[in-house]
């Protein structure tokens, strides 16, 4: 199929729009009905984030917690070990500022001898 021309492509701009609801019509009219496509090609899919070793959020968090002792595991620390785990793949600065507090604080108790649970 060819190259519509400038009225054939509005003709059938028109005609999608007249087959939407009204309320979807409201929604294309208040971003403004020129500006709108609905024939533009779709967005590819967001990535898949993953740590520099290649895992996904969901990847780490199960490795960690098959790591772990049954006892470890309740719902408050699954969750923690989960928002810890997206944060540090997001990149975000406040759970890099908790990782790395948690590491030094781990390298301070064990460079004083305090044995620690866990």
């Amino acid at each position: 199929m060819g190259a519509l021309t400038p009225e054939e492509a509005e003709k059938r701009k028109r005609a999608v729009f007249d087959s939407m609801s009204p309320r979807r019509q409201k929604h294309i009219l208040a971003r403004g009905y020129e500006k709108w496509d609905p024939f533009e090609e779709p967005k590819d899919p967001i990535d898949i984030r993953k740590d520099p070793s290649r895992r996904t959020t969901h990847q780490l968090v199960n490795e960690f917690l098959q790591s772990r002792s049954s006892e470890a595991k309740n719902n408050a620390y699954n969750r923690g070990v989960l928002e810890m785990a997206l944060g540090i793949v997001n990149g975000e600065d406040r759970f890099r500022g908790m990782y790395e507090f948690a590491c030094w604080h781990r390298d301070l108790l064990k460079k004083e001898g305090i044995e620690t649970k866990g």
